[in-house]
């Protein structure tokens, strides 16, 4: 997912010239901000409505002197916001004198003392050029890279706080990786990650959340391979709305827009939760003059509800939007009960405890969550009744344990599993086989028949009559019952007497005419239709797995798992690992 994502950050801002104060303010003091995860705001003269942002609860990030007391005044906390880094230390090919950077780094620190009036300041530093290139650096590179790391030490040794916002995915082999390391030793970094609303609008609310989560998941991993512990990390949103740079692309109507704002913002809360990062940025509320695609009249609303969907008591989110905003918080979310892994919209549950015991039959983690899936997936689609389950499980212990319920027990136990689950894998047999007539295969053609005749002519069958159309005699009440397609009783019930004989699809009178012979030793012409449709139950067999895989794929998109973690596609057969509940002789 996070090819899809949009990672372009502007560097410009309404601040002025460089740092001019030459001594920290008279009421310097240590700043306390809440308990992470923090929400920290872009806010300076170039956003209109920045009183939005200062508020009890809210944290602006400014790029200036003046306004941060006017928000501090309003009950608001502040932070720096320094768009000026490629000043300071240069760029990947025309890296800053060396020289120059601790007095840059101590000059500029005195500035933002002035700003916040925190003698711990944090400082976000927008942004590193060139993070994903793979070294060894050229000498230029590694000079701008030293650059910027010497920047970053300077402050922290100074007391601050600096975040090194970061625009692509880091490059973190050999050297590259000692770099970033030494990063994370004294300051924070900040992936910013950006999305096109259209695309999250079009994928609705379910799958447009998981592709969200899913860059923000891959946006921190790409720096806990390296070392860096998520405490050192956090997200940056963009709210921009120049076409091109990710952002709000003119998506229209505006309540569109706003629906992936919201999601975002919950996106955002629950990777924070679940990766327990530091931090959460947002930015593109600005409305730049020199900037068209920035001048946007929904910005104020859209802001709104970014900070409503973060907390109700913000903003009142819903009213601002107006008609037509959906005001739920909760669809596409990671709400899930407990015991639920996954949540498939119209289809049900798949519960944790439904996979464990799969877990425990086939050793196999993966496995038993696609196999618990895709039986969601079935039991939805076809109903299985108790009574079902058992009648199969009677005809199990007649064809296998000779009539013994004891022994087929013992064998339940013997395979340390359970009846519960053994009565599971059934069940599955009986869903697949009632699903499998509904998939549409090729006829059977003459030379897949004379192959047939060829490799089963010892197979067993026998002339029947039955009192309806069978499938397994081609569509009729007379043939021969071949013993791979036919009821699995067939072949034992008594000649000349009408008999109940049980299939996975429902019970058929069936009344032998003669006793049971081979394959080979019958004219083809009379076995032909069993044949037929013997041949189309095995591909409709066959092309089972591919089918179930399908409807799983296409359910991927309405279900909300744990953690975005879906199942791989597919399913265990557990007659493999319980041979003994296989419905043939």
């Amino acid at each position: 997912m996070l090819g899809l994502v949009v990672a372009l950050l502007a560097g410009g801002s309404s601040a002025g010239a460089d740092p001019v104060p030459t001594q920290p303010p008279t009421d310097l003091h240590t700043c306390t901000l809440p308990a992470p995860p923090l929400w920290y705001d872009y806010a300076d003269g170039s956003v209109p409505f920045w009183k939005l942002f200062a508020k009890p609860g809210l944290i602006a990030a400014v790029p200036n002197l003046g306004l941060p007391a006017e928000i501090r005044a309003l009950g608001g906390d502040t932070v720096y916001f320094d768009p000026h880094l490629k000043g300071r230390v240069g760029l990947p090919s025309a890296p800053a004198d060396p020289s120059l950077i601790d007095a840059r780094a101590q000059k500029f620190f005195i500035y933002v003392e002035n700003s916040t009036h925190c003698s711990n300041p944090v400082i976000a530093e927008n942004e590193l050029y060139g993070a994903n290139l793979a070294s060894p650096w050229t000498p230029t590179n590694a000079q701008y890279r030293a650059n910027v790391l010497r920047f970053l030490q300077r402050l922290n040794e100074l007391g601050g706080q600096p975040w090194l916002l970061v625009n692509s995915a880091p490059y973190i082999a050999g050297d590259a990786g000692d770099w970033w390391r030494s990063v994370g030793q004294v300051a924070g970094i900040v992936r910013e990650v950006y999305f096109p609303a259209p695309l999250l609008y079009k994928q609705g609310p379910i799958l447009g959340s998981r592709t969200i989560r899913t860059a923000f998941r891959n946006g921190i991993l790409g720096f806990t391979k390296a070392g860096i512990p998520t405490s050192k990390l956090g997200l940056f949103l963009g709210f921009q709305t120049t076409k091109g740079q990710g952002g709000r692309e003119g998506l229209e109507p505006a309540t569109s827009w706003f629906e992936t704002v919201k999601l975002q913002a919950l996106a955002a809360k629950q990777v924070a939760k679940e990766m327990h990062i530091n931090s959460i940025w947002s930015w593109g509320w600005a409305e730049y003059k020199t900037t068209p695609g920035e001048i946007d009249p929904d910005k104020a609303r859209a802001a709104c509800v970014y900070l409503w969907a973060r907390n109700p008591s913000f903003c009142d989110g819903p009213a601002v939007a107006g008609k037509g905003f959906d005001r739920s918080r909760v669809e596409g979310q990671l709400s899930l009960p407990a015991n639920v892994r996954c949540a498939i919209s119209g289809v049900g549950s798949v519960t944790w405890s439904a996979i464990r015991p799969l877990q425990a039959l086939t050793g196999d983690a993966e496995l038993a969550f696609s196999t618990a899936y895709g039986r969601a997936l079935e039991a939805h689609a076809v109903r299985v009744s108790p009574a079902d389950v058992l009648a199969a499980e009677r005809l199990i212990i007649a064809l296998h344990f000779g009539g013994s319920r004891s022994a087929y027990i013992a064998a339940i136990v013997g395979a340390k599993t359970s009846l519960a689950a053994a009565r599971g894998a059934i069940a599955d047999e009986l869903r697949r086989t009632r699903l499998e007539q509904a998939i549409p295969v090729a006829a059977p053609t003459a030379s897949s028949i004379t192959d047939f005749l060829q490799t089963y002519a010892d197979e067993p069958v026998r002339l029947v009559q039955t009192a309806s159309a069978a499938t397994w005699l081609g569509g009729h009440k007379r043939g021969y019952a071949i013993a791979a397609s036919a009821p699995p009783s067939v072949m034992n019930l008594p000649a000349g007497r009408w008999s109940q004989a049980w299939t996975a699809t429902g019970s058929v009178r069936v009344r032998p005419l003669g006793p049971p012979t081979t394959l080979g030793a019958v004219s083809s012409a009379q076995t032909l239709a069993s044949i037929k449709a013997t041949l189309v139950a095995q591909a409709r067999d066959e092309r089972y797995p591919a089918w179930i895989a399908a409807k799983q794929s296409s359910s991927f998109r309405d279900a909300v798992c744990w953690r975005d973690e879906l199942p791989a596609l597919g399913e265990a057969d557990l007659t493999e690992y319980l041979p003994f509940l296989q419905l043939s002789s």
